[in-house]
Order: structure tokens, then C-alpha cells, then sequence
């Protein structure tokens, strides 16, 4: 392994575009893999943290792959920007798993990454054993993706590490009120390259051309059909109680279709919950054994 605890792997989609997983731990037997999905412009950093931990665990190591879709991270951005598409992600995520020789496993997705995961389990629901669905549910709030799509059309660009640590605390620290320093430097190493000292946000700027052409005075589709194909595997619901893309209401709901679904509500955040911090990491470890005794 690398001094910085993951390898890196590189594998190419449908389409020839080269893409790029991490990979933390190795594979252990009678130990579901888990698969990390991001955010939309986020990328396999966001779960560095919770991935070293679950791979070390010292009673149930296991491997963690976390991915950069197309477009992020380390992944070739695509010259067709229609391409960021979560049908065309969720096929490259089957493809990265083909390519590990991983059959199935627990996924962990966040915000967009939580929608890859329903969209898996319309296309392909064997690949599933289990599911966290980090601050996403069926039914997306317009007023949280209204504020997503401002913020990042208008973003500010820092000048420094710190100017952008001051800048997400003075936009988001209201939401995320439960946060240290230590969080939010990490937070923002992982949002942004560095460039010889000057942070750059780690993804295509041409992605957002999908959210400009969302229409958020129209009701946005919701996905319960295909948070139903989650029915037969246990599944995890984690919401920011600060969120305002994913509501209490919906999560409510979802354990109403859903009988056996763990519920969390994360005090102090916002969209979405960083997976590293307070009793989540336990929380995680807790309901991953629990699938892996019913598997």
C-alpha cells in the first residue's frame, strides 16, 4: 500500500474515458466490499477518512473502493459534458466493479451518489447487499438544489487554503454549526486541488452546464420506484438535520415503505453529513455487521 493508506486504480468506461477508483484495504472474507459514491462535484476524497477506519478496523477490516466519476477527481474530464449524467455515472461505477472483480458489495452514496445507488438498483439490484443513502432520499427539495446551483455559479475563488476555509464557514457554518476547524480544512482539501498553494475546485467546470438546465419551477421527479427496488436489502438513511435537500418528511416516508430502514439524523450539519465525524463512523460499522449477519 501507499504511505498515504490507498492505492490508486485506473480502468476505463464503455467509452474509453479513463477513470480512477481508490482503493483502501483488501478484500477479507465474510466482509462485504463497500463502495463509496460522492456528491456531484465532489469525488473519492470525501470518504478518506471513513474508509481508512473501516478498512482498519481492528475486529472487521474490510475493502473500501471510492470512486471519481467522470469528470472529478483523478477521473479524464469527458469533451461531451451531457455525458455527466447519473445513468452514464451508475454504468461506470458497474464498470470499475467488473474491472475489480467485485460482484457485489455495500454501497455508501452521497447526495448524487445516493441516486447512482437507486439507479443500481433498477439496473442492476445483485450488485446491491446493502445501502447508505447519505442526506439524498426519492424526493430531491428544489429549495436545497436552488441553493446548490447559486452557490457554485457564483462561487468566489480563494486565494488560499485558509481564504477558502473562511469562505465555506461564512456561506455554510449556520448549517454545519457542529463542525471544528480540523473538519473544515478537511472538507475543503478534499473539495479543492492544490496548485501551488492556490486551491482549485477538483472538477470539470462544464458540469454545471447540467444544472443550468434544470428547471426548478417545475416539480422535480421523484424516485420511489426506485427506492423500492431497495426493499429486499437493509439500508441506512442518513439525514443533515440542518439539510434543506433532504426533508424530514421524505425520510420519514421512506421508513414507512421501507420497515426495516436504520434512520439517523445528524445534529449540527447540513447537506450533506461529513461521514468522518461524531458516532457515524460507529454507526456505519454497526449497521454494516448487522447486513453482513443477514447475507
Amino acid at each position: 500500500m501507499h504511505s498515504q493508506s490507498y492505492e490508486n486504480f485506473f480502468y476505463s468506461a464503455a467509452d474509453g474515458l479513463k477513470l480512477h477508483a481508490r482503493i483502501y484495504g483488501k478484500t477479507h472474507e465474510g466482509t462485504l466490499p463497500v463502495i463509496c459514491l460522492a456528491g456531484l462535484t465532489r469525488n473519492a476524497a470525501d470518504f478518506h477518512e471513513l474508509a481508512i477506519s473501516l478498512s482498519t478496523d481492528p475486529a472487521h477490516p474490510r475493502q473500501i473502493v471510492a470512486f471519481d466519476y467522470r469528470g472529478r477527481g483523478r477521473s479524464a474530464y469527458d469533451k461531451n459534458w451531457k455525458n455527466y449524467d447519473p445513468l452514464v455515472e451508475a454504468g461506470d461505477v458497474l464498470a470499475g466493479l467488473v474491472a475489480l472483480d467485485i460482484g457485489h458489495g455495500a454501497f455508501i452514496g452521497t447526495s448524487r451518489g445516493g441516486l447512482i445507488i437507486m439507479i443500481l438498483a433498477a439496473m442492476r439490484p445483485g450488485v446491491l447487499k446493502a445501502a447508505i443513502l447519505n442526506d439524498i432520499g426519492p424526493v430531491v427539495q428544489a429549495e436545497g438544489l436552488m441553493q446548490i446551483r447559486a452557490y457554485l455559479e457564483r462561487a468566489p475563488k480563494p486565494s488560499s487554503f485558509e481564504d477558502a476555509i473562511a469562505i465555506s464557514k461564512r456561506v455554510n457554518g449556520e448549517a454545519f454549526s457542529a463542525l471544528s476547524h480540523a473538519d473544515w480544512e478537511r472538507m475543503i482539501r478534499a473539495i479543492y486541488r492544490d496548485e501551488n498553494g492556490v486551491p482549485v475546485p477538483d472538477f470539470d467546470p462544464a458540469l454545471l452546464n447540467t444544472l443550468a438546465g434544470i428547471d426548478l419551477d417545475k416539480p422535480l421527479p421523484e424516485l420511489w420506484p426506485q427506492f423500492e427496488g431497495l426493499a429486499d436489502i437493509p439500508v441506512m438513511a442518513i439525514r443533515g438535520a440542518n439539510s434543506q435537500l433532504f426533508s424530514a418528511e421524505t425520510l420519514m416516508e421512506m421508513a414507512r415503505r421501507h420497515p426495516g430502514l436504520t434512520a439517523l439524523t445528524v445534529e449540527g450539519q447540513g447537506h450533506a453529513p461529513l461521514l468522518e465525524t461524531g458516532d457515524l463512523p460507529s454507526d456505519i460499522k454497526r449497521f454494516l455487521l448487522k447486513a453482513e449477519r443477514r447475507a
